[in-house]
């Protein structure tokens, strides 16, 4: 059977606050979810969810590279300089990423989304 909302009153368009729309979001990218059954759920349009999305996605890209600096004799590395060469990925606040080699794509994937 088809589900039928019927709107009355002056205004049309239903309003999402942050939060709610956070919450969508949350539950319509976790692992094993399917985009048009959360749409479903909470009774929004799948193309909403992924305008929510791309918002999201826009506010937290700035657009900006950041500079590369290459360092001669890496010897401050660490153990991962015996495996050969590596990404060596300095943040503002002191801590160092090393990414080695033969780390599986896998790992600096997650890696390097996390750190984003």
């Amino acid at each position: 059977m088809a589900h039928v909302t019927l709107m009355s009153g002056p205004e049309r368009r239903r309003r999402w606050s942050a939060d709610e729309q956070r919450e969508i979001l949350m539950a319509a990218f976790s692992p094993g979810a399917v985009v048009a059954d959360v749409a479903r759920q909470y009774e929004v349009a799948t193309s909403l969810i992924y305008k929510w999305r791309r918002e999201v996605l826009a506010a937290r890209d700035d657009g900006g590279f950041v500079p590369a600096v290459v360092v001669d004799g890496a010897s401050d590395v660490g153990p991962a300089a015996d495996r050969g060469p590596a990404i060596v990925i300095e943040l503002p606040h002191g801590a160092r990423v090393t990414i080695s080699a033969d780390t599986p794509a896998a790992l600096v994937t997650a890696t390097l989304r996390a750190l984003r």
